[in-house]
């Protein structure tokens, strides 16, 4: 959109003004001709369809009829008061009711005109009536844009109500936008593009998306949208990878040496999987180009994420450089540190673990060995990135469930270097391929997607409330065979607004079932202080208590073999990835595992789709994939402020095909036309010059 017009501030819109133009910048973020034409409608109205009066029944979900506005009148008095508008047509009569904006409304209605109505009918004593209708004036003759056959729907807000914005408000303006940039319109893909894969042109889109005369047309339109949305978001982002490999250099990790090798051969507590050996090869070719390396490693849990980046780290230090790895709590950052130390063995490398809870002493120690070189590996937290850390020569950065920390803190451990070390961000979250092209596109992407041998899937089943007794008794037997079990609720207190089993009370019902001394409980929620959560997980770890009651904040960074069962109370209250997630915390050992999922005995849609994905399938992709479905990208993945995924009118749920297919384009664009020279490619170079400034780089704060 470089056309001039568009950029034009909305205020200066005929029919806009200061005052609509404040409250469009506030509630929708509009404040541009350009930002106006990008808010699409959500949904048409089929209005080819016209009902008679006579022929009105209240099943009807909505009807549209064509009339003459007889008469207004008020009634009632104050908070009671109403508009009252007689309406008929040549089978009879019924009645328009407004209650609210009464003198506005009257105002701009014309007795004795015909209008067309549309709204959903209701019967009282006998009489038909639509409350708050949408009307326009009839015009036999209409323009274009007017009496349409599709009509669009856009939202709207309360705020923007008030001054005559709702969507037939917003309509009119759009109107008024394409009547002033229409004729101006820049086409920015290129035209070879839009003949391969047959798209209709930018200004006949933006026209039929808008007001469209038919259901074919607004369907092109929307696909011509899409598929540029998702075009220019894959050009930047490959763009920006392309950048990148050629403007940092990389250390070159060539040498694989003796800590490298003597772990691989004697230190492997089981053989790697051929998942495991694919990834590992990915990163070393990676750390071999001469470039810096920005991977996502995605494996789910259990899978051997952490042997993986131990060799990653070990690789580097036999090439003469130290490594951190940085995980979003001390627990977490706690258990990767003694996996490590564990794996190592005795004296097979210098590594120390730093987390808010390190002494000054302890801190100073650090901080010394890191400086001259003598600490070859630092595990820790956010206390990774503060400028005190301060390493001699840093390789490679490794950093767990990345999603958990903010943008500056990621980038803060990248610039700890002159040239920048090597980046491996992992995830034990799967994420779905489309998401993956979008908010990881400028990454590589690794997927660990096979289990260590031994691993026996964890039976996963549902139950309701009140089938609680049966759940009790299974767990007796669990522990009686010396097992541990989880038991997770989604609130610590009684909520006034949900009537949900809370921590507190299950507490209570399982101080009953499982009494002292012979039952022993660990309890562990997000308002405890730290020392006390991580007295009561070791205490749990350590097989002291057999039933850990605790909120999700165990959903990340509890190992516990022996823990046979997860129990999650009120499962539908969870999205998928974080019941995943939660699962993931049992079938750690060799025994059989068991996950049970707790109802209530009414579920929504929703509710009910996510619980029999889980006893479905342990796919950890394939529930991503329904996660995507059911709560959209921005909530999948915490980054809607990321801009990224801001998208005006690509689903990434429902347009993975055409996604691919944008994708694919872009990398054929750059492999013919690396710098975007040939003359063909120029709307291209144009949209990447006019983009302001430098675009966000995913992929060195990831």
């Amino acid at each position: 959109m470089a056309d001039l017009k568009l950029i034009t501030p909305i205020e200066y819109l005929k029919g806009v003004g200061p005052q609509k133009g404040e409250v469009l910048r506030k509630e929708l973020q509009i404040f541009t001709l350009g930002d106006l034409l990008q808010h699409y409608p959500f949904r048409y109205i089929d209005r080819t369809q016209f009902h008679k009066i006579g022929q009105l029944t209240s099943e009807l979900p909505a009807a549209q009829i064509l009339g003459r506005l007889v008469q207004l009148k008020e009634s009632g008095e104050k908070r009671s008061k109403r508009l009252i508008g007689v309406f008929k047509d040549d089978t009879g009569s019924m009645e328009l009711v407004w209650f609210q904006s009464i003198s506005w409304v009257r105002k701009g209605l014309k007795v004795g005109s015909p209008y067309i109505i549309y709204g959903k009918p209701t019967v009282f004593n006998g009489i038909f009536s639509i409350t708050h209708p949408e009307m326009e004036l009839y015009q036999p003759q209409a323009k274009k844009t007017g009496n349409l056959s599709l009509q669009p729907v856009y939202s709207s807000t309360e705020k923007l109500k008030k001054f005559n914005l709702d969507s037939k408000g917003i309509q009119r303006l759009q109107q008024a936008a394409l009547a002033a940039c229409f004729s101006s319109l820049e086409e920015p893909l290129p035209d070879y593009i839009l003949r391969d894969f047959g798209l209709m042109g930018f200004a006949d889109a933006l026209l039929n998306v808008h007001f469209p005369q038919t259901a074919k047309l607004a369907h092109a339109a929307r696909q011509r949208l899409k598929f540029e949305e998702l075009f220019f978001i894959q050009l930047r982002l490959l763009r920006n990878k392309q950048l990148n490999t050629q403007k940092y250099a990389g250390h070159r990790l060539r040498h694989v040496g003796e800590k490298f090798n003597d772990f691989y051969h004697n230190r492997l507590p089981f053989p790697l999987t051929n998942a495991q050996k694919r990834v590992i090869r990915e990163i070393r070719s990676d750390c071999n180009t001469g470039a810096q390396m920005n991977r996502l490693v995605q494996g789910d849990v259990g899978s051997g994420k952490t042997v993986v980046a131990l060799m990653s780290m070990l690789l580097a230090i036999d090439n003469g450089y130290q490594a951190c790895m940085m995980a979003p709590t001390e627990i977490l950052a706690s258990q990767h540190y003694q996996s490590v130390a564990e794996l190592l063995g005795e004296n097979r490398c210098r590594i120390q673990l730093l987390t808010g809870s390190t002494s000054s002493k302890e801190r100073k120690l650090i901080h010394a060995a890191l400086e001259n070189g003598t600490l070859d590996i630092l595990i820790g937290t956010h206390a990774l990135i503060e400028d005190k850390v301060k390493f001699k020569n840093i390789g490679l950065v490794v950093i767990d469930e990345q999603h958990r920390f903010g943008v500056e803190q990621r980038a803060k451990l990248w610039r700890k270097n002159a040239i920048p070390p090597h980046m491996l961000v992992m995830t034990a979250t799967p994420i779905p391929r489309t998401l993956a092209m979008t908010m990881y596109g400028d990454l590589d992407i690794s997927l660990i997607d096979e289990l260590p041998a031994g691993r026996k899937p964890i039976k996963t089943v549902h139950f309701f409330e009140n089938q609680r007794l049966r759940v009790f008794g299974f767990m007796r037997e669990e522990i009686a065979k010396g097992r541990q079990i989880y038991i997770v609720y989604p609130l610590i207190k009684e909520s006034e607004k949900m009537d949900l089993l809370h921590l507190e009370a299950g507490l209570e019902s399982l101080a009953q079932e499982f009494p002292l001394p012979q039952y022993k409980i660990s309890i562990v929620h997000g308002q405890m202080p730290v020392k006390d959560k991580d007295f009561e997980m070791q205490r749990f770890i350590k097989g002291e208590t057999q039933i850990m009651v605790a909120t999700t904040v165990i959903e990340v960074g509890v190992n516990v073999p022996n823990a046979s069962v997860m129990i999650i109370e009120n499962a539908e209250r969870f999205g998928l990835s974080q019941l995943h997630q939660l699962r993931g915390r049992v079938g750690r050992g060799a025994e059989q595992s068991y996950c049970i999922l707790i109802s209530g005995n009414k579920l929504s849609k929703d509710g009910r789709t996510r619980l029999e994905t889980m006893v479905r399938t342990h796919d950890g992709f394939e529930i991503a994939e329904v996660d995507l479905q059911l709560r959209g990208p921005g909530d999948l993945s915490g980054t809607q402020q990321s801009g990224i995924l801001d998208m005006k009118i690509a689903d990434l749920a429902r347009d993975q095909q055409l996604l691919a297919q944008a994708r694919e384009q872009v990398i054929a664009v750059f492999h013919e036309d690396p710098n975007l020279e040939m003359e063909k490619n120029r709307p291209l170079a144009r949209f990447l010059e006019n983009q302001g400034g430098p675009v966000i780089s995913w992929d060195k704060i990831s």
